[in-house]
């Protein structure tokens, strides 16, 4: 019996009230068309070109926040009520705890205006932070105490434990709880949903960590997340600052830069990186002029090109890190240096450049290669020839032989690379394998008619009447045989079939793996005859399996016996 969270006719009633395209395009770019489908750039990894398929006739997504989270987003888009749950603790615990750190940010913006606060003001001022802009961002105040925080918290009902899951109070060496954060600038992590989701504390004085920010927790991932893009999202500039700390993206917001974020003490991730792609086609990049900056700054733009992002990065000269910049030389100063600033080429030429001294003859050679090796790997033929001259003038060598020796790499790496797709090729099993890393099908000739057959009775439920259908024991993939049993079951109930629909009686996983072969092709108007050719397919992969089980087994007993009469 299948048991789903939500009632079907619920479900059912908000796909149809949700259109696909545009919940999905307040967090994707989808441009890219492709017959009836839009695409944009995958949000769970990280990819050049784009795959993440959008189907508007057939409703297909797959929500990023799994479960009564999304549900509840999508029916307050559309002002529906929600049914009441039974059995969603875990869902009411994040609810609890948003709840939480709602409050916990309300505590600590009043604590920045007591009396207790003057360290605060005192540090807020000397940064030239106005209070507007610590409105904005509900900048507060940690007070230099062990349970301001608890206390105040447990006073509207909160316990210890929740306390603690939440990040917000530690255990001592006796068994008592104290504050997480104590005499420390406070700046609430909010997530593009308006969630107060975490925090990061910055030391009013000298000492270690400079920033502390809330731990992992059941609504905080600082590694998929970033400091100010509640705030950025909303800029019309059509660019994202990416800086390294919430004081330089304070300071720039305040200077009238607002599309500035920052990531949360850890270099630029893969997932942040998705994450800035859904908001905009072009990131400067405005880290510290330090060479722990630069090294980060590589790294990132090594991440962001990945998504097609156009990259700039600034050169800070003068000044350590945007925020000094500003205060020396002015917004207007740093206008300047943002429509100035390097394209992602140069920046890394400069970078290499930089690390040799030209007049050496053995430098020189190791910088013509390392220039031509960076040169080489990119895509645009007229870029190629255009850097190669200005490597040559670098070094004083001839146009003609440096343009020649980043196609001569250029062609060994393509070569390279399709050797190595070509052995992937050669492996129709590996091509055959889910993308959902999670299933491996023992075998995928089969799978791929299994898979056929889902899609078939997902696209055309009136297909589950033919007496023909296999049972889901016939299946070689046990994730496939359950998910074609779900599906028969409620087609045969004349259920509604969707992705929400099934979302209670499949796991995230298998929801995921539903989703990547539904996007692939199917002709409903030849559905018998794809019905029955899958079937006979399976059947006689099944059949052939069976044979082969046998033979193994004839095999044994032939060596056993061979080996007991010898």
């Amino acid at each position: 019996m299948i048991v789903t969270a939500f009632p079907e006719s619920f479900l059912t009633e908000l796909t149809e009230r949700n259109d696909i395209v545009e919940v999905v395009s307040s967090y994707v770019r989808l441009s890219k068309k492709s017959g009836s489908n839009l695409f944009g750039l995958c949000p769970f990894h990280s990819e050049k070109t784009p795959s993440f398929s959008v189907s508007p006739d057939k409703q297909i997504y797959h929500c990023f926040g799994c479960g009564k989270e999304a549900v509840e987003f999508l029916a307050r888009r559309v002002n529906m009520p929600v049914p009441e749950e039974a059995n969603d603790r875990e869902s009411k615990k994040r609810g609890r705890m948003l709840a939480l750190n709602k409050d916990a940010a309300r505590f600590f913006y009043e604590q920045l205006s007591a009396p207790g606060g003057a360290p605060a003001r005192d540090y807020m001022k000397r940064r030239q932070i106005g209070r507007t802009t610590a409105t904005n961002f509900g900048i507060g105040y940690a007070p230099d105490s062990w349970d301001a925080l608890r206390s105040a918290m447990k006073a509207k009902g909160y316990s210890d434990f929740e306390l603690f899951d939440a990040g917000l109070v530690r255990k001592g060496k006796n068994g008592g709880f104290y504050d997480t954060f104590r005499q420390r600038l406070m700046f609430p992590v909010i997530d593009v949903r308006g969630n107060v989701i975490g925090f990061s504390g910055r030391i009013l004085g000298d000492g270690e960590p400079k920033y502390m920010n809330s731990p992992e927790t059941l609504v905080f991932n600082k590694s998929r997340n970033l400091f100010a893009l509640n705030l950025a999202k909303k800029s019309k500039s059509g660019y994202i600052i990416l800086s390294e700390g919430n004081i330089d993206v304070v300071s720039l917001h305040q200077a009238g830069f607002d599309s500035a974020v920052a990531s949360l003490g850890t270099s630029l991730t893969p997932e942040q990186a998705r994450l800035i792609s859904r908001y905009t086609g072009e990131v400067i990049i405005a880290y510290d002029n330090d060479g722990a900056g630069i090294k980060a700054a590589q790294r990132a733009i090594g991440i962001l090109e990945k998504l097609e992002l156009k990259v700039k990065v600034l050169r800070l000269n003068g000044a350590k890190d945007p925020d000094e910049y500003i205060k020396l030389k002015g917004a207007e100063a740093f206008r300047q240096l943002l429509e100035g600033s390097e394209n992602q080429i140069d920046y890394r030429l400069r970078t290499v450049t930089d690390k040799y001294v030209l007049t050496e003859p053995d430098q020189k050679v190791a910088f013509l290669k390392e220039a031509t090796e960076l040169l080489a790997r990119l895509p645009g033929a007229v870029e190629r020839q255009v850097y190669a001259m200005r490597v040559a003038e670098l070094a004083g060598v001839k146009g003609e032989a440096v343009a020649d020796e980043v196609e001569r790499r250029r062609k060994r790496m393509l070569s390279a690379a399709r050797k190595s797709e070509a052995r992937d090729q050669s492996r129709p099993e590996r091509q055959l394998q889910p993308e959902e890393k999670s299933f491996r099908y023992d075998d995928p000739a089969s799978a791929a008619a299994e898979e056929g057959l889902i899609r078939l009775l997902y696209l055309d439920p009136s297909l589950s009447g033919s007496a023909a259908l296999p049972a889901p024991e016939d299946f070689s993939a046990p994730v496939l045989a359950h998910i074609y049993a779900v599906l028969l079951e409620k087609a045969r109930r004349g259920d509604s079939l969707s992705t929400a629909t099934l979302s209670g009686a499949l796991s995230g996983q298998e929801m995921s793996l539903l989703v990547q072969l539904l996007q692939k092709p199917e002709q409903l108007n030849r559905g018998e005859t794809a019905l029955n050719d899958y079937i006979a397919r399976i059947r006689e992969r099944k059949e052939l399996a069976g044979a082969d089980t046998d033979l193994r087994a004839l095999a044994k007993q032939f060596r056993e016996k061979k080996g007991y009469e010898g």
